[in-house]
């Protein structure tokens, strides 16, 4: 099946983007990668995409040939550029992305935390912006020597809004590719919400996968304190969310974080590979944005406002 979506580049090829943009190219749709690592040899061995979520079948498929490129002027005007770098490579947004854009050029950020989509706004106008939500467990294993490949253990789902608007056809458009692709996707016209509701997550897993001592989330959810300490901190960002943006979060999707994270095993969360590999980590789209706002709203997040300060010290550059 042709693609629907016209020309897509993918920036930031690594676990999230690599993944998204092969299930993409496997639909069917124009797909361009900015590879930095690995770009010999994806371009020498193709892409291959692992799955062993869960309740879901198995899957591998191998892309033999994939569009890898060096540079955004390699890759040249695209319809839509789909962003999976982490946030602390947020500031190279404004030299990356000018050589794809056209008049109607979407951005779409696949980001944790807060900010970024603001940051993509003011750059380049908020109309192109959209955001995307993605609650998955994925690794990027394999290397020069092997084939690259992305290992999914949770599928999950994407959601997807657009910037300081209501959903719309473009935004429709973008979530039919996604399923169209085997990707879980909804479409939501309030992006600040969906991604606080990610922050129900990211802020206790993330953090206390790395504050208690480099540990899996099986460990977490094992240890009576920890788990405490999850609840409490999800409950604080429930609250944060109610002041900040004026909606609930009810009270069984906060249950629903825990319920899931059990069949995902011993995984490590993203900002805790990124922690023991000595990369920087998103400490401040993750916990620091989310508390300055809170405070900003009256919210009082005194486990937040620990956790943030634990991990700023720990992830200062080593």
């Amino acid at each position: 099946m042709a693609g629907t979506l016209g020309r897509i580049a993918i920036v930031g090829s690594g676990a999230v983007g690599a993944y998204y943009g092969a299930r993409l190219a496997h639909a069917g749709e124009d797909v361009r990668f900015l590879m930095r690592r690995d770009l010999a040899a994806v371009r020498a061995r193709g892409l291959e995409v692992r799955v062993f979520a869960a309740q879901q079948p198995r899957e591998r498929f191998h892309l033999s040939r994939v569009a890898a490129f060096g540079t955004t002027e390699e890759i040249g005007p695209v319809d839509l550029v789909i962003v999976g770098l982490k946030a602390t490579a947020d500031a190279t947004m404004a030299e990356l992305l000018p050589a794809l854009l056209h008049e109607r050029t979407a951005v779409l950020t696949l980001q944790n935390g807060l900010g970024s989509d603001e940051l993509v706004g003011r750059l380049f106008g908020a109309e192109r912006v959209l955001g995307g939500l993605c609650f998955v467990c994925l690794n990027r294993v394999g290397g020069s020597a092997d084939v690259p490949a992305i290992e999914c253990y949770h599928a999950g789902t994407v959601s997807l809004g657009e910037l300081g608007r209501p959903a719309t056809a473009r935004t429709h458009a973008i979530g039919a590719a996604f399923q169209r692709a085997g990707v879980k996707c909804t479409v939501a016209d309030n992006l600040a919400e969906i991604r606080w509701r990610k922050l129900v997550w990211n802020i206790p897993f993330n953090g206390l996968s790395i504050a208690a001592g480099g540990i899996t989330t099986d460990r977490i959810l094992a240890d009576p304190a920890l788990l405490a300490e999850v609840r409490a901190l999800m409950r604080e960002v429930q609250a944060a969310a109610a002041a900040v943006l004026g909606v609930a979060i009810p009270d069984e999707f906060l249950q629903k974080q825990v319920d899931v994270t059990g069949p995902m095993g011993a995984y490590r969360p993203s900002s805790l590979i990124d922690y023991l590999d000595g990369k920087a980590v998103e400490v401040e789209a993750i916990w620091g944005e989310p508390l300055r706002r809170a405070r900003a709203a009256g919210v009082a997040t005194p486990h937040l406002e620990r956790l943030y300060a634990r991990l700023r010290e720990l992830c200062a550059v080593r």
